[in-house]
């Protein structure tokens, strides 16, 4: 139990948590700032406070071996495991900085428990003192040095922590921790034990100085990273732990300082506590992620999403998500204001995101967290449930990624609908530079609902809608009557699909259609099939599988009969032998003589504008298998049959340019250029006659 005294401390760190990010506080001096933060066993960290400028540094020269130091040898198994992870578990070496940091936080974090679990402070030694991470650099001895004023070891820790691999220090106290049912944050980064071996990555020699916040007494540990190690009393050294790499000489580069404020600034920028670089405050950024979005200005979030995106334009829309279930997340994502560029299309382009565990980075560009349609999304997403592998380099692939990424993309979705339901305005010039993501989503996902979910953020202009206007699905259906269906049309613009002769009869028939002006969208429309248990279908298609348009009973005196219909499509089949597999007579059609219908028209379009060319023309045919359906009651057709008597030639020269026309209608066509040949004849025989 805390005692009354300890509650009190806990209740006033609590209470300037709160404030800490009120204005006023920023206006308190830096040596009351100080007793507060000591006072509750709290630092905080402000970017605009004049402290950042200071120079500031605890490393001194100060520790001094003593007595005898005794040898001891690793474990066989640890031998094998410490050359894995010095030559081959880390894929950059720079990643043992990040290590050794994620290291020094743990030891502040255990500190702060402690001193704060200790109700009377029998225990802790120098209970008020800051928490804070150094770093040094010499080049001249090639050395890179790392100290905290954390927990500390003691002798047996030493040998407990660092002589036994894999044996993780930080998880043996979070499961100390977890036994006492102890409440709090948890914000204990080492899982694995193996970090603090990295370091042999990079050095020959390494040497810890330690001491235990409950001891009086100071440690030297020595290896060289091969088969033993040394422990050894030292005086002068302070509270926490200090570790000099020596660094072997293809490694001089860790001890440059510019070289290392870069890799701080990569992984450890958001580290808890403050990271000192030869006396120099290093991580200035604050997390935003964690923060109350209503505390963020708009200043740190184009300051942030300049660092995490790496470019100078500005977000377009700002998502800050916190949830913690079914998992712990905290998330801040940005949608960019500037149109993709040609690189930014293209599906090698990397994901975005980057990706934290206790603001820590573990890798800064992430491709399962999001789907790959959502790569130019850019942000942050931290959370402790994620599982890593030993180098916290490759995400496993689990069921719990897949969870993260349903739960992520779910809520990017409902962000962007809520956005498309405030201003529907800017939605839509968002949807006219992103909107082929979106479409992307759909074509290369093999999973109906996640297609479904990408497809309530489509847009489209409606036939009951004056030009301009645009609904989605979820508008379509909302006013659908009883026929659960969708209808679509593709025309290069809204003029031509109203005077679409595929258009003609729903028109009639007052059916709400969607126009599909982009040439992908019809293709989008038809790889997703049905929305909320709608069929998504062409009105090409309908036409194609109308059989009650078949029914000619009832076609009036104005029409053709039953067996001059039958006289001309065997003709006009005959004519256009390899062309066309059947020929139609269709009530559908009322102020156009004729229409081309294939199985999939979408499909077909999509095969003529990419794949058709150098395709001889009768090898064209037999793939798209065109059906042609006539208009018995129009003046040309009627006229046809006449002439298929009268003047064989000229009929000929007609059915053969209604066909092309057709053709061109259906979008069936490559270059429609070709027309002009044909044309031209049939207005010669015409001109003949007069």
């Amino acid at each position: 139990m805390f005692s009354a005294s300890r509650v009190a401390r806990v209740a006033l760190r609590n209470i300037i948590l709160r404030a800490s990010t009120n204005p006023v506080y920023k206006n308190i001096n830096a040596s009351s700032r100080r007793y507060l933060d000591n006072l509750t066993g709290y630092r905080f960290q402000h970017t605009e406070s004049k402290e950042k400028d200071d120079y500031h540094n605890i490393i001194k020269d100060s520790e001094k071996p003593i007595g005898e130091s005794t040898k001891h040898e690793f474990q066989a198994e640890t031998r094998m495991l410490l050359d894995i992870v010095a030559r081959s578990l880390y894929s950059e070496k720079e990643v043992f900085i990040r290590e050794l940091i994620s290291n020094a936080s743990d030891a502040l974090e255990k500190f702060r428990y402690m001193s704060l679990s200790d109700t009377e402070n029998t225990n802790i030694k120098d209970c008020d003192r800051s928490l804070e991470i150094h770093i040094s650099t010499d080049k001249n001895n090639r050395t890179f040095t790392i100290q905290d004023t954390g927990i500390g070891m003691s002798k047996d820790e030493l040998t407990q922590n660092l002589g036994i691999i894999a044996k993780s220090g930080s998880k043996a106290f979070l499961e100390e921790v977890k036994q006492k049912q102890a409440a709090g944050d948890n914000n204990i980064i080492g899982q694995f034990g193996v970090g603090f071996y990295s370091a042999f990555m990079v050095a020959d020699k390494v040497e810890v100085f330690t001491k235990n916040s409950s001891d009086t007494e100071g440690w030297k540990w020595t290896s060289e990273g091969t088969g033993c190690y040394e422990i050894q009393p030292a005086e002068g050294v302070q509270y926490g732990t200090k570790i000099i790499l020596h660094l072997k000489a293809e490694s001089r580069e860790f001890a440059d300082e510019d070289t290392i404020k870069s890799i701080i600034t990569k992984y450890s920028n958001f580290v808890g506590s403050p990271i000192y670089l030869n006396g120099k405050k290093a991580n200035i950024l604050q997390p935003l992620w964690l923060m109350d979005p209503k505390n963020v200005t708009p200043q740190q979030h184009m300051e942030f999403y300049k660092f995490i995106s790496g470019s100078y334009d500005i977000p377009r829309y700002t998502l800050h998500y916190k949830t913690d279930v079914p998992l712990s997340i905290s998330a801040l994502l940005y949608f960019p204001e500037g149109k993709p560029g040609l690189f930014e299309m293209s599906r090698e382009t990397e994901s975005g995101i980057a990706l934290y565990t206790k603001r820590v980075l573990i890798k800064s560009r992430t491709d399962n967290i999001l789907p790959k349609w959502l790569r130019f999304v850019k942000g942050v997403v931290d959370s402790e449930d994620i599982p890593l592998n030993l180098s916290r380099e490759l995400l496993q692939n689990s069921n719990l990624i897949r969870k993260l990424r349903d739960v992520l993309t779910a809520r990017v979705i409902k962000f962007l609908i809520d956005n498309l339901k405030k201003n529907s305005s800017e939605y839509e010039k968002f949807y006219q530079d992103y909107g082929i993501f979106i479409k992307e989503g759909i074509i290369t996902n093999h999973n109906q609902s996640e297609k479904e979910d990408a497809a309530k953020l489509l847009l489209f202009e409606s036939s009951h809608l004056e030009g301009g206007k645009k609904i989605t699905l979820t508008d379509y259906i909302s006013r659908a009557k009883e026929n659960r269906t969708i209808f679509y049309l593709a025309a290069p613009s809204r003029t031509l699909a109203e005077s679409s002769p595929y258009f003609e009869s729903l028109k009639k028939k007052q059916q709400e259609v969607l126009f599909c002006y982009e040439p992908y969208d019809e293709l989008v429309l038809m790889q997703l099939q049905q929305f909320q248990g709608y069929r998504l279908i062409s009105v090409e298609k309908d036409m194609r599988d109308d059989k009650a348009a078949s029914d000619l009973t009832n076609l009036g005196d104005d029409s053709l009969k039953r067996s001059e219909i039958n006289e001309l499509s065997d003709w006009i089949k005959s004519q256009l032998s390899g062309k066309v597999t059947s020929v139609n007579a269709t009530t559908r059609l009322e102020s156009h003589p004729c229409v081309i219908t294939v199985e999939e028209m979408a499909a077909s379009r999509h095969f003529i504008r990419t794949q058709s060319h150098g395709i001889p023309e009768d090898r064209r045919y037999a793939i798209l298998q065109p059906q042609l359906e006539i208009n018995p009651r129009h003046p040309i057709i009627k006229k046809l049959y006449q002439l298929k008597n009268s003047d064989p030639s000229l009929a000929e020269l007609l059915i053969k340019q209604l066909f092309a026309n057709s053709m061109v209608g259906a979008g069936l066509v490559e270059d429609p250029r070709i027309l002009l040949t044909s044309m031209n004849e049939l207005l010669v025989k015409v001109l003949d006659k007069h």
